[in-house]
């Protein structure tokens, strides 16, 4: 499989990068077929706030990467999964990423196996592709409510 997205960078206030403090750090993603993402720095790195940044991108794709597995997986197994949520959080030294806590609260239907469900978490990371691709430890603390 291949991916592929346009970038583009938004941000010329009419001199460029002539200085660091010249300059918007707002971009916009394009994936053919898909609607545009507009995104910018974190505040920290003189962003626009209210826009995605690629911290707050890394952090979504990991949660959706486990999630999306997860859920292929309790569906193999026979554990019927209702609702998921996931309050995931991501702790940064300003250089890189040190690691990344997923928080999900799996409800499942009654008639589920609980300590089955609790385990695939586990499965679900190891086939996760992004956290495969990460470099940094990647935790999660699920629980599970039928």
């Amino acid at each position: 499989m291949n991916y592929s997205t346009r970038l583009t960078w938004s941000g010329n206030r009419g001199s460029g990068t002539s200085a660091y403090t010249s300059y918007g750090r707002e971009f916009r993603a394009g994936i053919d077929g898909k609607p545009d993402i507009d995104g910018s720095a974190d505040p920290a790195f003189r962003g626009d706030g209210q826009k995605h940044n690629p911290e707050d991108l890394l952090l979504v794709a990991v949660a959706a990467c486990h999630m999306l597995t997860y859920l292929a997986l309790c569906a193999r197994n026979g554990i019927r999964v209702v609702d998921y949520s996931d309050d995931a959080s991501g702790v940064m030294n300003g250089k890189q990423f040190e690691e990344i806590t997923l928080h999900p609260i799996v409800t499942i239907a009654s008639d589920s196996d609980a300590d089955r469900a609790a385990a695939l978490h586990d499965a679900a990371h190891e086939s996760c592709f992004i956290a495969n691709s990460c470099n940094f430890p990647i935790h999660h603390r699920a629980e599970i409510r039928s």
